[in-house]
Formats: C-alpha cells, sequence, structure tokens
C-alpha cells in the first residue's frame, strides 16, 4: 500500500517552489543608446523647438531629458519626442542635448549637443504669416513621409513652419525650408497633415490644405483597408462627409464613424451601397465654431473592420 507524504516532505516541497518563485529577475545594467536625429530650431525671440528620433534599449527607454547648456530642463515620457524650451532672452546662443533613460534608471550617452541662437527682439508684431501653399505627402517607405510645400508670406520674416498631424503638432520645420521629414509613422496607416507658418512674434497662420498619405504596409502585411480621400464639411449645423470606400472585391454596405476618436455611429447602406464617392449628412450635435475630428472605417467582407481613414478636421458652422 503507497504511503502519503509526511508533513515535512511536503513542507520542504513547498519551501522549494516559493524559493523558485521569488528569485528576483536579473537585473538591468545595460544602458539605452544615445538618441539619434537631434535638432534645435529657434521659433521667436524667447522659444527653441527641439526634436529628436528615439532611441533604442535592450527592454524599454521610459524617459528622455533634455540639457540645455549642459544642464537638464525636461525629463519628457518616451512617447514623448520633442519639445519647447521656452523663456529664453533674445538674441542669445545655447546649445541642447537629449540622453534615455530605462525602468532602471540607467542613461544612456548624450547625444552631440546642436546650438541654436533665439531671434532678436522686434517691434510689436501682429500680421501673421499666409498660409503656407500647394502641400504635399509622400511616403518615405513604411515609417515615414516627405512633405513639400510653398513658402509663406511674412510682413517681417517667416521664423519656422510647424507641421500638424489630428490637430497635434508633430514636427517644426526653420522658416527657410520647404520640405520636412516626419518620422516614427506606423506602417499601412492613413494620415493627414496640415502646416502652419510662425513668425518671430509667435504668430501663426492659417491652415495650409490637408495633405494624406498611407504608408507602405509592413512585409507580408495585408493590402490597405481604409477609406479613402475622405473630406467633411460644415453648414447650418450638419456636417457632410464624402469619401471613396476601400476595394475589397464586393460592395462596401456597412462604415463606422468615430468623432474625436469615439465611436458615434454606423452608417449602413443596405444591399445596394451608391457607387463611386459616397456622401453620408448628420447633426453636428455640438456647438458653432466647435472643430471636430472625423475618422471613418469600413466592414470588410469577411465581417471584421478594416483600417481607419485618414482623419479629417471640421468647424461646425
Amino acid at each position: 500500500m503507497q504511503r502519503p507524504l509526511t508533513a515535512s516532505l511536503l513542507t520542504s516541497a513547498m519551501l522549494a517552489a516559493l524559493a523558485a518563485c521569488a528569485a528576483p529577475p536579473p537585473k538591468d545594467t545595460t544602458p539605452p543608446a544615445a538618441p539619434t536625429g537631434l535638432t534645435a530650431t529657434s521659433g521667436s525671440s524667447t522659444t527653441v523647438h527641439v526634436m529628436w528620433e528615439a532611441a533604442t534599449d535592450d527592454r524599454a527607454v521610459t524617459a528622455y531629458q533634455v540639457l540645455q547648456d549642459g544642464r537638464q530642463v525636461r525629463e519628457l515620457p518616451a512617447t514623448t519626442l520633442m519639445t519647447d524650451v521656452t523663456g529664453l532672452a533674445p538674441g542669445t546662443r545655447h546649445t541642447f542635448a537629449v540622453r534615455a533613460l530605462d525602468a532602471a534608471g540607467n542613461t544612456s550617452p548624450a547625444t552631440p549637443a546642436v546650438p541654436a541662437t533665439t531671434l532678436r527682439a522686434t517691434a510689436e508684431d501682429r500680421e501673421p504669416p499666409t498660409a503656407p501653399g500647394t502641400l504635399r505627402a509622400t511616403p518615405a517607405g513604411s515609417d515615414a513621409a516627405v512633405l513639400t510645400w510653398t513658402a509663406s508670406r511674412d510682413d517681417t520674416r517667416v521664423t519656422a513652419y510647424d507641421v500638424h498631424q489630428a490637430g497635434v503638432r508633430v514636427h517644426t520645420a526653420p522658416g527657410t525650408a520647404t520640405t520636412a521629414r516626419v518620422t516614427g509613422l506606423r506602417p499601412g496607416t492613413a494620415y493627414s497633415f496640415t502646416l502652419r507658418a510662425r513668425d518671430a512674434a509667435e504668430n501663426s497662420s492659417p491652415d495650409s490644405p490637408a495633405a494624406d498619405l498611407t504608408t507602405a504596409p509592413a512585409p507580408g502585411a495585408p493590402p490597405n483597408t481604409s477609406p479613402l480621400a475622405l473630406t467633411a464639411t460644415s453648414r447650418d449645423g450638419e456636417i457632410t462627409l464624402t469619401w471613396t470606400p476601400p476595394e475589397t472585391g464586393a460592395p462596401v454596405t456597412h462604415h463606422e464613424l468615430h468623432i474625436d476618436g469615439r465611436f458615434a455611429t454606423t452608417v449602413v447602406w443596405g444591399t445596394a451601397p451608391p457607387p463611386g464617392r459616397a456622401t453620408y449628412t448628420f447633426p453636428a450635435q455640438a456647438k458653432p465654431g466647435t472643430t471636430l475630428t472625423l475618422t471613418l472605417r469600413a466592414r470588410l467582407p469577411d465581417g471584421t473592420w478594416g483600417d481607419f481613414s485618414a482623419p479629417r478636421a471640421v468647424t461646425v458652422r
């Protein structure tokens, strides 16, 4: 007859198991690599815009520290790859560098320092630049885009161009530039960019017309399934959308509308959707002057939802 294990044997086995479970993970002593692609651009008499490309780590980068003249002035989360250093004196030269941190507190080497000189103070200027013209966006692989535009005009001079994506500034280029490269994009994703010119007094121009693009898909990824060429207009408290449904090999009968990142409604055409471009009008349900960001996605023949369209901002009229 088999005898049960004694209490002492059970206790020993349990303690051994607990000791194995409680063994601490190996300590992380490897610092991240230094960030790359650092730029520093003065867009006014008191501000410098600093940008960089993401650093890498054997586990994960958790933060970035921005250095001004060798002294830390900012600490930012790992998702942030640019910042404005403000409160500087007009006409002064500074150097800027960035270093990366991980969760264990390991710090990367700082990037090579880059210089920037704030603009000299000018007489009061309230005249904004004109809007940039003919903005174009071209995919540069699966994670970047190249933007080109026609220069703005200003009564003094344009000092910077701010690139916005879905209402958020994602890049700043010098006032002498007519091209910029935007990185950190996702493969096979639709984007919509607008551009504003800025002068030394921080006056910003109206937005340029939007430029849309879809980045190249990752190798082996399915083709793009987002609605194309979405436009949005508002009149008398209503919003009208037009778009081209994606090519799916079958009629697209359902589209899902999101407003400011939240689901709003499903547009259902039934068994016979309109040929070519589709149109949908709905009450804005927001006060006049409110700006909304709209995106669409289509239901595919297999019942799943495709990719979102490039976002489109519209101001309720």
